[in-house]
């Protein structure tokens, strides 16, 4: 057994005892010693048990404690009742007594049924409001803490940038700085402010695991787990970002490595991503845990190991501490120690890390959760509240022709409410059901809100998938006989979670097939079956339409675009969602959700996002004409339909009175940007006031511009408010020629802008070395 260097004081000898003490089991002793302690007195069987992961059903008859158990996909109630009968176990029937680290996934709530449900991360990402999102992963926290969950395997870090793969609905956004101000917020909602070298994870808060590292989301074709062909600098100028703000900003205590692999090399056998860059460069003090199956894919899949034995060495090597869902390569570790191929001083290092999270979250010392209290604090009012605010928030206003939202109440006598998801809840991947018992629909929410004052005419149509037109004529009936039409369409994810591992839904939920979600790619981005075509004979009637879309992924909606009057964009909206979507179809609510991912004409425009570089877009495509940047297509132009940044709201803003506070600056110095921003409209609205950059010239190319602030701010008809940004050196840095980060003298523009392609106002700097 390898003998561990002592580094700690007299007093903290003074606190620890008798060196014959079990220091491990002093709340007082420093981590550090507790950890060098249990270390010691453990044999190697014990050691691998932590690098494992089992459920918390299976932990119930192992004598050697698990490093992890997972919580089943079941009830709040009984995953309370098999956490205190697992960790009990641990504790009192394995030889050490070491407590597992309970997971659950925790995306949009607490995988759980009973759990309040918020919005899918990408309509988190739609409310640019991280305040929002950091009181809902406090809540999720408090809910999944009550069930004894201490480690949530959320949130991603991972960027929108090809909607054809599936999971793009459980990311916030395609660029780095909102994804990671957003990403942040929700990860210190969940596990509390303080750093963890100053106090570990609070009473009633989570243990937060960043996925996934890196760039997962950018697979060839768009489909999961393929390759991802990126150069370094381009990693770490974006898909980085986010990861080391997560790490050095927020404190995560966890990091997933990605199922893909970059340039020949899997994720969870990257020594330059897990160890170089996570741990060296930015002094990550957490564990690594595997995606799941991620090890065993290494042979399996991958094919850069022959065996789990072969795997195994590569992934410790790597920097990978605990395999998950069940031990497979980790288990052959054993036998290669004790056959001189793996030293057990790599086995100690990676127990190290799990044991130092878990002192430092006060697992030996947390009490078992008392399963009476669930009902107190699980799915409580203020609970389900939230998640209607954030779903309100996340709304997004894309069309609104002739300003025929809001519907007024008092002018309508009957209005059909038409299309597949009108009466069916989506909730996105990671929920624990699509039964529209559980939630409300749009169509559900609006009979609500009108009441007996209008009529509703409800007919389904078609299914999400299908081809079935048998149900037109009677949408067309309907819509001929209302007074304005609202289409709900959309998409349908898969129910818990995996690469399509449950992807047989209850008996008692609808049986259309998945069509997005984890695993479920798709070749085009235009709507699913024959839901188009629905829209289109409804369109035929002539009456006032309002389109709302329920889906997981962004659609190509060129046609919607040029003819539906109204359109509201909802991606996933919660349990809540058809209250909230009502509310903003009738103006109890003002709509303030923003883009946070371009939207393409079409799957051939692929990938699609505001932040290329100039050459992006190809050269001119008349050199006689310079004001024409951009190559189109033979076909098309290469516009997006709808910018990121985007959204509409029933009042209006004008901004003016930009200033900086000087006009350049230096390294170790900063400039404060300042704006006014009025609400010129009748009605209270909320803006979201965005800050971009722009290089003029560097030595290398850049992004013609990048969101570097934003402030989503409340205004009432006729307020002013003064809305403040700063700019610092390390906002317009590069990644150079010697892959070194600097910041490069020149001038930038600075833009403050309504969305990507709607600047308002702009200044240019100087930065001086």
């Amino acid at each position: 057994m390898t003998k561990r260097k002592w580094t700690l004081g007299f007093a903290a000898f003074l606190i620890i005892g008798s060196t014959n003490a079990q220091v491990y089991k002093n709340a007082r002793a420093p981590v550090e010693a507790r950890v060098n302690d249990l270390l010691g007195r453990m044999t190697l069987e014990e050691k691998i048990g932590q690098m494992s992961m089992n459920g918390l059903r299976g932990s119930l008859t192992n004598p050697i404690a698990y490093g992890v158990c997972e919580s089943p996909f079941i009830t709040v109630n009984e995953i309370a009742s098999l956490s205190v009968k697992a960790k009990k176990y641990a504790r009192e029937k394995t030889r050490l007594g070491i407590p597992p680290v309970q997971i659950g996934e925790c995306l949009h709530g607490q995988l759980a049924s009973g759990a309040t449900i918020f919005p899918q991360a990408i309509a988190q990402g739609s409310t640019w409001n991280p305040v929002l999102i950091k009181q809902m992963g406090s809540v999720i926290a408090y809910e999944a803490s009550s069930s004894g969950v201490d480690q949530a395997l959320s949130p991603l870090f991972d960027l929108i940038r090809d909607p054809r793969f599936g999971r793009v609905e459980e990311c916030y956004a395609e660029d780095p700085y909102l994804v990671s101000q957003l990403g942040s917020a929700f990860v210190t909602g969940m596990q509390g402010d303080v750093e963890q070298s100053i106090s570990g994870i609070g009473k009633d808060k989570v243990m937060c695991t960043a996925k996934h590292f890196a760039a997962y989301s950018i697979p060839v074709a768009g489909i999961n787990l393929a390759p991802a062909s990126i150069g370094e600098r381009e990693l770490r100028s974006m898909f980085l970002v986010p990861f080391k703000d997560a790490v050095q900003k927020a404190n995560i205590y966890s990091v997933m490595p990605s199922y893909n692999e970059m340039d020949g090399i899997p994720a969870h056998a990257n020594h330059f991503l897990l160890d170089k860059v996570l741990r060296k460069e930015w002094g990550f003090k957490g564990y690594v845990f595997s995606d799941y199956e991620g090890l065993k894919m290494l042979y399996t899949f991958q094919h850069i190991a022959k065996n789990a034995a072969d795997a195994a060495p590569i992934a410790l090597n790597a920097g990978v501490d605990l395999e998950a869902p069940s031990p497979d390569v980790y288990s052959k570790l054993i036998e290669l120690v004790k056959a001189g191929k793996v030293k057990e001083s790599q086995i100690d290092t990676a127990v190290a890390r799990i044991l130092t999270v878990k002192f430092k979250a006060g697992l030996f010392e947390k009490p078992l959760v008392d399963t009476l209290q669930l009902k107190k604090r699980v799915h409580t009012p203020a609970h389900v509240t939230l998640s209607q605010q954030i779903a309100e928030e996340s709304l997004i206003l894309l069309k609104n022709d002739k300003q025929l939202l809001p519907l007024d109440i008092n002018k309508l006598k009957s209005l059909a409410v038409i299309g597949p998801n009108a009466n069916q809840v989506q909730y996105g991947d990671y929920s624990s059901t699509r039964d529209s018992r559980s939630g409300i629909t749009v169509l559900n929410g609006i009979k609500t809100l009108v009441g007996n004052n209008v009529k509703i005419n409800y007919v389904k149509g078609c299914t999400l998938s299908g081809h079935d037109k048998s149900g037109f004529a009677e949408a067309v009936e309907a819509a001929k006989n209302s007074d304005a039409v609202v289409v709900v369409l959309g998409t349908t994810s898969v129910v818990f979670s995996g690469i399509g591992w449950n992807g047989h839904a209850p008996e008692s939920e609808p049986k259309d097939p998945f069509t997005c979600g984890e695993g479920y790619d798709v070749t085009d981005i235009n709507p699913e079956g024959v839901q188009r075509q629905l829209l289109q004979e409804i369109y035929k009637t002539g009456k006032p339409m309002i389109l709302v879309l329920v889906h997981g992924r962004p659609w190509s909606i060129s046609w919607e675009k040029e003819n539906i009057p109204a359109i509201l964009e909802a991606w996933y909206p919660g349990e809540k969602g058809g209250n909230a979507i009502a509310n903003i179809l009738f103006g109890k609510v003002n709509p303030s959700g923003r883009l946070n991912v371009s939207i393409p004409q079409s799957v051939g425009h692929i990938p699609v996002f505001y932040n290329h570089v100039s050459s992006g877009k190809g050269f001119y495509h008349n050199p006689g004409s310079p004001d024409k940047p951009g190559q189109d297509y033979v076909f098309s132009s290469a516009d997006v339909l709808f910018p990121f940044g985007f959204g509409l709201s029933y009042t209006s803003f004008n901004y003016s009175n930009m200033r900086v506070s000087a006009a350049s600056f230096g390294k170790g110095q900063s400039v404060q940007v300042s704006v006014d921003v009025t609400n010129t409209g009748s009605v209270p609205g909320k803006e979201v006031v965005q800050m971009y950059l722009g290089n003029k010239v560097n030595s290398v190319t850049t992004p013609v511009m990048a969101l570097k602030g934003f402030d989503k701010i409340s205004l009432k008809p006729g307020e002013t408010q003064t809305v403040h940004f700063i700019i610092k050196p390390e906002d317009i840095a590069i990644w150079n020629t010697d892959m070194k980060f600097v910041t490069e003298p020149g001038t930038f523009d600075v833009m403050i802008a309504r969305s990507a392609e709607d600047v308002v106002l702009k200044k240019t700097l100087e930065y001086k070395d």
